[in-house]
This record gives C-alpha cells, sequence and structure tokens, in this order.
C-alpha cells in the first residue's frame, strides 16, 4: 500500500491518504503442458494475480478454452501461448484471429518456447534450428538444459 499525502490549497500537505496499487488478473494458457506453464507459474507475483493452464492442445483449441474459462471467471487480460512450430497455417492464423476477436493477447514463439529462454542470453537474427536449442541453452545455463525444469525462471533469472 502506497502513502501520498493531500495538498491543501497553500501548498503544503495536511494529512495521509491510503492508495491502493491496482492488481490486475491475469489468465495464461499454454499450449505445452510443462514447459511454458513452469516458466509463467514461477513469476514473482502472489498466485492470485496469475493463473497458468498447460492445456496440450492446437492454437484454435487453445482459444477455445481460453473462452470457457473466461466465462467461468473474471480475468483483466488473457493470454494464450503456443509454438508456431508443425501446426498448420490455417489453424495458427484463425487461433489469432479468434483470439484478437475475442480481446485476448497471444504471445507465439518460432519454433519453440526454448528460443524465448535463449532471448533472455542474446539477440538471434539468424536462423537456429529447434534441434540446437537444448545444446544452445546448456552452454548459456553453464549445466545440462532440462527441458520441463521446475527451476528455469529462477536459472534465467540468475544469469
Amino acid at each position: 500500500m502506497l502513502m501520498a499525502k493531500k495538498k491543501s490549497t497553500y501548498g503544503y500537505s495536511q494529512r495521509k491518504v491510503n492508495i491502493r496499487e491496482i492488481r490486475q488478473r491475469f489468465l495464461i494458457v499454454c499450449e505445452g503442458e510443462e514447459t511454458e506453464p513452469n516458466y509463467f507459474r514461477n513469476f514473482r507475483v502472489p498466485k492470485l494475480v496469475i493463473e497458468v493452464k498447460g492445456l496440450g492442445l492446437n492454437p484454435s483449441r487453445l482459444v477455445d478454452e481460453a473462452k470457457k474459462y473466461r466465462d467461468k471467471e473474471d480475468y483483466d487480460q488473457i493470454w494464450c501461448v503456443f509454438d508456431r512450430d508443425s501446426w498448420s497455417e490455417k489453424d495458427f492464423c484463425f487461433a489469432i484471429e479468434n483470439a484478437h476477436k475475442e480481446g485476448f493477447r497471444i504471445a507465439y514463439s518460432n519454433e519453440s518456447f526454448e528460443l524465448w529462454y535463449i532471448l533472455h542470453f542474446e539477440f538471434l537474427n539468424t536462423a537456429v534450428s529447434r534441434s540446437e536449442y537444448s545444446q544452445k541453452l546448456s552452454r548459456l545455463l553453464g549445466h545440462k538444459y532440462l527441458k520441463n525444469s521446475d527451476l528455469i525462471y529462477d536459472e534465467l533469472l540468475s544469469k
């Protein structure tokens, strides 16, 4: 809670007034069942602020499920997180279009979420194949990268 002083018409402070920070509530629905949720669940915010669901669905079905969650509870922002990877162009584009119509936000990686981890360390403007991500992450982390690690957020934060 922040404290602010109320100014009088004479320019000096009369008394303190309590001001609350406005806290938004986020829902993050993820294509992956473990990798993405493990990252987002470790954000240093109260669990009441961010709810994370790892659904294991294609992009279009992910957006459909996000609608169902929205209908059950009130969220200030809903994010749909998925990979571009092997989904059809039609499904991928439909998911983005549908999410925008619903007021959802989209975060997608091309090719996989591990690219996001690499971008914590360095800017990439060249193609790095998906098969190289684990090797590259192992080198950047200083130990073997373990997919679906519960500790990845803290490891990235410490680097």
